[in-house]
Order: C-alpha cells, then structure tokens, then sequence
C-alpha cells in the first residue's frame, strides 16, 4: 500500500515520503480500516509518540497522521461493534502507524459510524478539532449557559468548533487571532474579535472560561482575564500561569465514540460547519504540507478518490 512516512524528527514536515508499506493486520480487538480520507495536524511531528512506543523504543519509519474517514475491511480477534464493510471515523493511537496511508489498524473502540450522508473529506476533518472542542468545554471546562468564553485562535479548526460548540451551549464567545482571521471567525459565530497583533487583550475584561490553543505569552496573559472560579483550559503543553482565584486544566484530546456521535449529528442538522482550508490527495500531500501558503483551516487528504 501506499504511505507517507517519516524517519527524521528534525527534518519536521520537509522530511516526508511517499514509499510503499504492507497493508496492517488487525490485532486483538483492532480493525483494518481502508482510509478514504485522513486529516493532518503538522505539530504531530514535535510529539514524541509520532518517533517511539509506549516504551520509549524507536518506531521509525513511522506514519503520522491520525483522523480517518473510511470503510472496515478486516476485524481482528475479539472484535466487536464494528462490521466489515461499514462506514467509520475516528481517532487512531497516537503511537501507532497512522492514516496518510491507503489502509490502517486502529481499535475498535476509538472509531465510531459514519452515516452515509456525511462525506468522507468532512469526516476527516472532524476527529481531533471536535474532540478537541468538546472535552475542553464540557469534560474540563465544565462550561454552562450563560457563561462567557475567550477562544483563542478562533478562525482555525479547533477554535472554530469551539465557538460554535460554546454558542450553541448558550455562551457569550470572544475569538481571537490576527486581523486578517477577523471576518472567518465572527461568521463562525464569535460575538466579539480580539486582533491579537494591535487589540489590548486585557480589554476584554474578565470571563468565565479561556480555551487556549497558542500558549506562551498569550497564554501567561490569558490567565489574568479568568473570573472566580472560571477555567484556564490550555491544549497546547501544561499552563505556565494560574488563574489566581480560578482551574487551569491541560489535557491531551482521547478517542469517544458517544462524543464523535453528538459531533456528526452536528454537521449533519445544520449545527456545525466544517472548517476545511486545504484538500489534497496523498500523492501530492508531502508538497502541500510543505507550501508556504497560510491557511487557517484543516488540511484534510483524499486518499481514494
């Protein structure tokens, strides 16, 4: 089959290759899955489970990638909830081969139906950037209606799932980013736009929950915006500043099959768009990963047409 694999950490994206690779077997509880589509995440290339196992061992050549949309095609022992031949997404380990390949073996348990009405593209971009949203709101955030949100990075994958997540719940949504993200952020429904590069930050006064997605100096700041008993959720590393009077919770985002359910139901009615900057197919995904251009959506690749 072919992948996209990667044997040199410092080589980061540059460093790809599209080469052939046996297609997976299923392991215990596993199922093959043949990919039709996958979403990429360039910073899985700085995570240290993208270069070794559980034990720490050398996994290289490693194939990154970990959002699929596709169809199962094989079940391994002990395997059940899942059938051959059916539509799924998900969310594979993180320290196993990934999806920018034609076939992969992931856990049953991290996958979840793909009814036929949802396209494939648009299930790989939903994984990671739902998930992402949804634990950080509702498991970490705890965040209830009429409760105000400062969403950082508001016009990206994450931050724009957040958003319409948190104004679905009831929520009052700032958004931050740059100047040019201003637009693409307040028609995903953030009520008020902070440009990081010429706003006060601090202006907005306080609020109940900041979602984090950029860290470091913005993220020392944000804490100072966070009101009593308010939440600091931070998905990028731990939280170098606490809120004085208030949680700060950092977390790594987990597979859900109910959770990825309540998101597609979403796409599906109406309730949350997609926010897809760039389609590609896997043969010419390493130069699309490499482009100079900006964009501030998901990078989804077809991997069948």
């Amino acid at each position: 089959m072919k992948a996209i694999v990667v044997t040199d950490q410092a080589a980061g994206t540059a460093g790809m290759t599209l080469v052939e690779r046996p297609e997976p077997e299923p392991a215990l509880n596993d199922v093959v899955v043949q990919v039709h589509a996958s979403g990429f995440v360039p910073t899985e290339l700085s995570w240290p489970s993208t270069w070794t196992d559980r034990l720490g061992r050398d996994r290289t050549p490693s194939i990154p990638g970990h959002e699929l949309a596709g169809v199962v095609t094989a079940l391994g022992y002990g395997t059940t909830g899942l059938s051959v031949g059916q539509r799924v997404f998900g969310l594979t380990d993180w320290t196993r081969d990934g999806t920018l390949a034609e076939y992969v073996a992931v856990e049953a348990r991290n996958l979840a139906p793909l009814p036929g009405d949802v396209d494939f593209t648009v299930a790989a971009s939903l994984p990671i950037s739902g998930l992402t949203a949804w634990q950080g709101l509702f498991d970490h955030g705890r965040l209830r209606a009429g409760q105000s949100v400062l969403v950082h990075g508001a016009a990206g994958a994450v931050g724009s799932t957040v958003t319409q997540l948190a104004r679905e719940a009831g929520a009052y949504v700032i958004g931050t980013g740059r100047a040019a993200d201003r637009q693409k952020a307040l028609d995903f429904g953030a009520q008020e736009f902070v440009d990081l590069e010429n706003d006060a930050l601090e202006d907005i006064g306080g609020v109940e929950l900041v979602f984090d997605v950029i860290g470091g100096e913005i993220g020392r700041r944000s804490a100072g915006l966070v009101r009593a008993g308010g939440t600091l959720v931070s998905v990028v590393g731990p939280v170098e500043t606490r809120p004085a009077d208030g949680l700060a919770v950092d977390f790594v985002v987990e597979a859900d099959r109910a959770q990825l359910g309540e998101i597609v139901q979403r796409v599906r009615d109406g309730r949350l768009r997609t926010n897809i900057g760039n389609v590609t197919t896997l043969d010419d995904a390493v130069a699309t990963f490499n482009s100079t251009k900006r964009t501030t959506g998901k990078t989804v690749v077809r991997v069948r047409p």
